[in-house]
């Protein structure tokens, strides 16, 4: 199956094995759409605009395969609790943020994190799918210094212990502090190419999209690169009737597979 998007005057087609969602959890004010800028633009704004629900999508063409992320920066407010369980139904990998001088936004990412481990086991029941739930808890604003934390590393290291598909990093999203390495290891246990990583790749903006046509290296600024990504410009999330088609269907594609086994068995 392929899914396809159009990118300035090329249509991209990505193999929907190469499609993730990223989904970014956390309370209000702790730097989640500033995480989510540095990842895709390496930009800081210091002005706070709230976030409602911001969707973004990068195409990545790594070493002649196509891939895509799709990112779900979620409100900090969650005003519509059916909602943020169905993102965490559709996510693939998952960022929890908290800030490293506000008590209140770590004890939300410990309620979010028992919430997507309570959620998606449901799903893995239904599904009886055997994939990871690859996770990074990141304490940010680092920069703060010790005197402004209230939540020791250690603690916020014991959410992660014992899995290794979890880990913590503590960044800054304004200094831009260990923000690359946390994605880097995001995607190493989610198991994704590393190149996917922000200073992995060359970015490239929309007017060079026909570096993602099928017949790829055709330009001369980006030949000679393995690896290379787009933040595509007019991306639309799926609405919500899609991501409970995509949930439904997943889970009637695993019933219809038990169905299979048992005629096979008799």
């Amino acid at each position: 199956m392929m899914k396809t998007l159009s990118s300035g005057n090329c249509a991209l087609s990505v193999p929907a094995k190469n499609s993730y969602r990223m989904v970014v959890l956390g309370a209000s004010r702790v730097g989640k759409s500033s995480i989510v800028s540095r990842f895709l633009n390496g930009r800081f704004d210091d002005q706070y605009t709230p976030t409602i629900e911001d969707f973004h999508r990068k195409v990545y063409n790594i070493r002649g395969d196509m891939y895509q992320l799709d990112i779900l920066d979620t409100s900090g407010n969650h005003p519509f609790p059916a909602m943020r369980r169905l993102s965490i139904l559709t996510g693939d990998v998952f960022i929890l943020v908290f800030s490293l001088d506000n008590r209140e936004s770590f004890d939300e990412v410990k309620r979010l994190q028992k919430q997507i481990l309570e959620v998606k086991s449901c799903l893995k029941n239904k599904t009886k799918e055997a994939a990871e739930l690859p996770m990074v808890i990141c304490g940010n604003k680092n920069d703060h210094g010790e005197l402004n934390r209230q939540v020791p590393a250690m603690e916020a290291e014991l959410l992660v212990s014992g899995d290794e598909n979890c880990a913590y990093f503590e960044v800054s999203a304004k200094k831009n502090t260990n923000v690359d390495e946390m994605f880097y290891v995001l995607f190493s246990m989610a198991k994704l190419p590393h190149e996917m990583s922000p200073a992995l790749h060359r970015k490239i903006s929309v007017q060079y999209g026909d570096a993602f046509h099928p017949r790829p290296f055709c330009m001369r600024r980006v030949k000679d690169m393995d690896a290379y990504g787009m933040v595509s410009p007019f991306a639309r999330r799926p609405s919500v009737n899609s991501d409970l088609k995509y949930i439904k269907a997943k889970v009637l594609r695993e019933g219809q597979a038990r169905e299979r086994d048992k005629c096979t068995l008799q």
